[in-house]
Order: structure tokens, then sequence, then C-alpha cells
């Protein structure tokens, strides 16, 4: 993850290169570095580079390197025949490569040619079955085709491997949610949770999934997942206030006709507080809503 420091620094060098004030070959490195994706103007300022044989043989060993970046923007950037160029380079030094190998593929892929793309992926996977990067190109291709289970089928396939990858889980789970399977999507962020219990995000769309799935349980359980974002965010998820109330008017409705215990599930005490907050919230940044948001809690008989 970028830091906010390493980011102000990676957008300052930017501007600068941006305006011609030199920093080219520091810019692509930091880009390489942080590992994110400025893909215009990786492509524009690396190809510059390239162009340049004067530039370029100043580069030394880490010419090949610049290919690669360059050949990746450029895919990015759907600059095929850039990338294929590129390529080209590439594939002539280092002819036995893996790594070319994998720049080929992702080229296949870039074009659309989903089976071919698929037993390019495959060949790869059988000299490296532990190749991360390749089983995750597999799960974007089949989305990109519109086929989210097989997708999911992927996904399961790389966590029985990779267990810890925090990012996977979380796409499973989206996916799931996609595809309005609730249960499945529940036991992801479980997962995610139990991994990083003090990350609100996850806390947060965990109990989103409970509240849809509905029922008593699921709805109490809910609560405590909105109130624990709460907590871990210091009282700043509106979404999260807003969930305790929708939680609290559910359970209330479901609770009508039982004995007093069942009713105190309710805990209105805690909706009262919410409802508090969300319009004092309200108030300070978005005071043209605030009636509109005081007539939805009246509706949860809670204003």
């Amino acid at each position: 993850m970028v830091t906010k420091t390493e980011e102000r620094e990676l957008n300052e060098l930017e501007n600068q290169v941006e305006n011609g004030g030199g920093g080219v070959w520091e810019y692509l490195c930091l880009v390489r570095k942080l590992k994110v994706r400025r893909s215009e103007i990786v492509l524009k300022h690396g190809l510059s580079i390239l162009n340049d044989s004067g530039k370029r043989s100043s580069l030394g060993p880490d010419e090949w390197t610049l290919y690669e970046q360059v050949a990746v923007a450029a895919m990015d950037c759907q600059s095929l025949a850039v990338a294929q160029n590129c390529i080209k380079v590439l594939q002539k030094k280092f002819p036995e490569s893996k790594r070319v190998g994998k720049l080929e593929a992702l080229l296949i892929e870039a074009k659309g040619m989903w089976e071919e793309a698929e037993k390019a992926y495959s060949i790869l996977l059988e000299d490296n079955p532990l190749d991360q990067v390749i089983h995750k190109r597999k799960v974007a291709m089949a989305k990109a085709q519109g086929k989210p289970s097989l997708a999911i089928e992927h996904l399961n396939k790389y966590l029985e491997v990779f267990m810890a990858d925090h990012d996977a889980w979380r796409e499973l789970a989206e996916i799931y949610v996609s595809l309005q399977m609730y249960k499945q999507a529940a036991f992801c962020y479980e997962e995610l949770i139990l991994s990083q219990p003090t990350l609100p995000l996850y806390h947060l769309a965990y109990a989103d999934v409970l509240y849809t799935i509905g029922g008593l349980e699921n709805l109490i359980a809910a609560r405590k997942y909105y109130a624990a974002t709460i907590d871990l965010t210091g009282g700043k998820s509106t979404r999260a206030l807003l969930g305790i109330c929708l939680c609290g008017s559910a359970i209330a409705q479901l609770s009508r006709g039982r004995n007093k215990e069942d009713k105190d599930m309710a805990a209105p005490e805690l909706q009262s507080l919410a409802a508090t907050a969300l319009e004092k919230e309200y108030k300070q940044k978005s005071p043209a809503k605030l009636n509109l948001l005081s007539s939805a809690l009246r509706s949860l008989k809670l204003s």
C-alpha cells in the first residue's frame, strides 16, 4: 500500500516531469518501486527514452526493465502495436525467458484472444504452479468474458493455496454479492475479519451482507458489526450509523407480539444515539439534506 508521503512524492515528481522539469527516469523508477499504474505517463515518457538511442544505451541493463515497463503500460492504454514491438525486442534478447513469456500471454489477452490466452497461461502454470499473477489473470479473464461462475472457480482454487491473500477473499466476496449468493459472501468476510480484525471496511461489508440475508439472528449480528465499524472509525461511518437504525427498526418489527425480552432486542437507546449522531453529522456537512434524513428516520420511528 502506498503511503501518503510516497503518493505526495510521486505526484510532485509527476508534475515536474509533465512540465518539462526533468527527472523522467527517477519518476519511472518510483512508479515501479511503488507498483502503481500511471500507464499513460509511463508510456509517453518511457517511449521517449526508448526511441532515443543515446538515452536508451545510457541505461545499461535497466534498458530491458524499461522495455518491460513500457510494454505493460502500452497494453493498459491499448497501444498494442507498441507493446508488441517492446516484447519482440525482449524476445530477441531473452529467447527462453518465462518472464517474457508472461508478457506474450498478457498481449494475447489484451487482444481479446481468450482461448489462446488461456492456453498460454496454462503452459506458464505448468512450469510454475505458484505464480500468483497468472492465477489472478485467469480470474480477470473470466470476469472480462462475463463468466462470474468461472471466476469463482478460479478464485476458490487459488485460495486453497494462497489462503492469506486478503485481496482474493474480498474479490470473491464481491462476486458472490453480485450473484446474490450472500451466505457464501458472508463466509468470505468472516475470513477477512479473522485475518484483519481492526479493518472497519470488512466489518461494514459483513454487516451489510447479514442485514441483506435478514432474519432476527442475522439482524442482531449485523447490528453488532455496524457498531464495531462505528467503534473502529471513531464514530465517523455514516453508513454504519444508518445500518444501526435500519437494523433496530427491522428487529422491532420482527419482535412484535413477542415477550418483553425479545422486544428489548431492538435496543431503542442504541438506535436513538445513532439517529442523533446522524442528524448532527448531516447538520454540519449537508444541511440541505437534513429534512430528508429526518423524514427517513421518522419513517423508521426513530425521530
